[in-house]
Parts: C-alpha cells; structure tokens; sequence
C-alpha cells in the first residue's frame, strides 16, 4: 500500500472531497471523515476504507476536538465554499 501509515482528515461536503478522501484510503491511508452532527445520510458511496466522526463545529469543544485531529494527521483537506478563507477556525 502507498499511503500505509499517512492520516488523512476529510472535512465532508459534496463530491469531489469524499472521492478524493475514498482513493486515498484505497491506496492505504487511514482517512477520518468529520461530518457535521445533525445530517441525515441514506447511503454513503464514497465512505468505502474510512472512519468518520460527527463534530458540531459551531461550539468551541468541537473546533478544539478538529484542531486536535488536524495536529495529529499529515494531511488535511476540505470542499471550497465561499468565505472559507474568513473562516473562524483558521485552519
């Protein structure tokens, strides 16, 4: 496996962050999802090889809990949405 040993952190959002976080895992890395709490999802094709966790990211313990996450992990990616870059997390 290429990857074998990288962490990855996938903030959710639409296609193509969960695709790209789904490849990475294929080759090995140990990816961990972060989804928002609340979201109600039938189905999930792209969370094949992942482990996920659901993070209120509105409340200070759940930006604190992300920022820990993303300390421990080698790569961190999230879907662009306007205004990501005023984000309060500063990530």
């Amino acid at each position: 496996m290429a990857l074998l040993g990288v962490k990855v952190i996938e903030l959710a959002g639409l296609a193509p962050a969960p695709f790209c976080g789904m490849i990475l895992a294929d080759f090995g890395a140990k990816v961990i999802r972060v989804d928002r709490t609340k979201v109600f999802s039938t189905l999930d094709t792209q969370a094949r090889g992942k482990r996920s966790v659901a993070l209120n990211l509105k409340m200070p313990e759940g930006v604190a809990l992300l920022r820990r996450l993303c300390v421990q992990s080698d790569v961190a990616f999230c879907p662009n949405w306007v205004g990501v870059e005023r984000s309060p997390m500063h990530l």
